[in-house]
């Protein structure tokens, strides 16, 4: 290189100083803020409102999220409540099952112990009834057979009533006797 090269280049370098503005900087500055005003007018609206529009949406989206997570839980909340009243209740209809089960349980044995106390009580009587006329008819039999003993024994004939009742009598007070005697105490 030639002195005079560097001459041109030094004499170049004094003239392009970087901090000084020059025509270049300021049609590059021009076209910049055109293209700046040209995205906020045409470019940005579109989608600053694309933007509002699917900010509104995830806002939605968040609010309906919120009050289905409300309901659910409200829900949840009512299913719970209802399943505790569901078991109390299903609780206390097995405690009147079980109450009105020993009500009918007791009723029938107070009902089955009157009929058998009925049944013994008519038994009782029934027997009493037989046994009077087992009486009646022993007394009768024994009265006839105790005659005709007696009249085997002594010989006459004891055709009177009275006289026949009398020998009835006193032997069935001796048959009575040796039957008391003959019994241990507390048969009665």
């Amino acid at each position: 290189m030639s002195a005079s090269t560097f001459v041109i280049a030094a004499a170049e370098e004094e003239e392009s100083n970087f901090l000084v503005p020059n025509a270049t900087f300021i049609a590059e500055l021009v076209a910049f803020a055109i293209l700046l005003w040209l995205i906020k007018k045409y470019v940005l609206p579109p989608l600053a409102k694309a933007m509002t529009a699917r900010q509104d949406m995830i806002d939605r989206s968040i609010k309906d999220s919120q009050e289905a997570k409300e309901r659910l839980e409200a829900a949840e909340a009512e299913y719970h409540a209802l399943l505790e009243q569901t078991k109390a209740d299903a609780s206390r209809i097995r405690e009147e099952a079980r109450a009105e089960g020993r009500a009918i349980i007791e009723e029938l044995r107070t009902k089955a112990q009157e009929e058998a106390d009925r049944v013994r009580t008519r038994g009782e009587e029934q027997l009493s009834a037989e046994r009077e006329q087992v009486v009646a008819a022993l007394r009768g039999d024994l009265g006839r057979i105790a005659t005709e003993l007696a009249e085997r024994i002594v010989g006459e004939s004891l055709d009177d009533d009275e006289m026949q009742a009398r020998v009835v009598d006193r032997f069935l007070e001796g048959f009575d006797a040796g039957t008391q005697a003959r019994e241990p105490h507390g048969a009665r």
